[in-house]
């Protein structure tokens, strides 16, 4: 059976707002990893352009023989990308905690960054010069 077209294209609205994206993939199951460009294409699309990303290779508690994604091509594929990976088996729980830490910690130092940069200068538009100087009012004869 093939997946929904939901499955494959979120609402927008799953994006709205997200600092944190988590791209998973079944190691034993090759057109997932395949669709993970057409996820990032819509991240980039739809998502802030800051937002953290982490590729996660799902099931790699499963007997190699049963494996269809090499855990080198998801590297690969992350590298490509500039983002983390990680393989991880949500049955053993095999590196799902460290998964979690990290996209927090990234999150955390990413917006530690921003709040430490120095803001930009604003121009005020209708503001007069020398505010000391009150201004006459054109209006009614003052």
């Amino acid at each position: 059976m093939a997946p929904s077209p939901l499955a494959l294209s979120p609402p927008l609205a799953y994006y709205r707002g997200a600092m944190g994206i988590l791209l998973v993939y079944d190691v034993t199951d090759e057109s997932s990893f395949n669709n993970i460009r057409n996820w990032i294409r819509n991240i980039e699309q739809h998502a802030s352009n800051n937002v953290n990303k982490i590729l996660i290779g799902n099931k790699a508690d499963m007997d190699e023989s049963k494996r269809a994604v090499p855990t080198s091509k998801g590297q690969a594929l992350a590298d490509e990308y500039g983002i983390k990976f990680f393989e991880t088996s949500a049955k053993t729980n095999l590196n799902v905690e460290q998964v979690f830490f990290s996209i927090a910690r990234d999150i955390k130092q990413r917006l530690a960054e921003t709040d430490s940069k120095p803001e930009e200068r604003t121009i005020s538009i209708n503001r007069p010069e020398d505010a000391s100087t009150p201004q006459k009012s054109a209006c009614c004869g003052s």
